[in-house]
């Protein structure tokens, strides 16, 4: 299955708990004021790529806590990220994803597709929200502005309510 891509880092310690794999998806339709990664907006940049080399880059990497999907917007492209996601927790590897939508959003977005509900279950902690300049915040741990919030998403989906990751 293909994905596209805007890049990739290998180890990393910005983008969650850990060293990580990070994964910056292409293409977001939020355009926040400020964004830090602008190049990402195009759904027709970046490059074309499948998920199995994705996963084999990821799996050459042995100190990984875990990795993250980053962006863009990931959950514009659901379906290859679940694959790959299962292929992650399947190494034992944990699973960060950023968004710009409201963990609420993507509930109600994930009744028209569900891939979107799937890529949520397989992920652990979920980074939710656009990012707001006006709230910008270099203090804050793995977030952008202070409207963001780290979701701990299995347990907020057992729950029906969102459960927040204290840092």
């Amino acid at each position: 299955m293909q994905i596209r891509i805007a890049g990739t880092i290998s180890e990393s310690i910005v983008d969650g708990p850990g060293i990580r794999f990070v994964v910056f998806c292409q293409g977001c339709f939020h355009k926040c004021p400020g964004c830090h990664n602008p190049e990402t907006h195009d759904p027709n940049g970046g490059t074309l790529t499948t998920v199995e080399e994705l996963w084999k880059q990821i799996s050459q990497r042995k100190l990984l806590r875990g990795v993250t999907f980053s962006g863009g917007e990931p959950f514009l492209q659901a379906a290859p990220l679940v694959e790959l996601a299962k292929k992650i927790k399947a190494a034992g590897l944990d699973l960060v994803v950023y968004t710009g939508y409201l963990f609420e959003e993507l509930l109600a977005l994930s009744e028209q597709k569900p891939e979107i509900y799937e890529l949520l279950q397989l992920t652990d902690f979920l980074i939710d929200g656009p990012f707001l300049l006006n709230q910008k915040d270099l203090n804050l741990t793995y977030r952008g502005s202070k409207n963001q919030r780290i979701i701990r998403v299995r347990e907020s989906l057992v729950q029906k309510r969102v459960i927040q990751q204290a840092i």
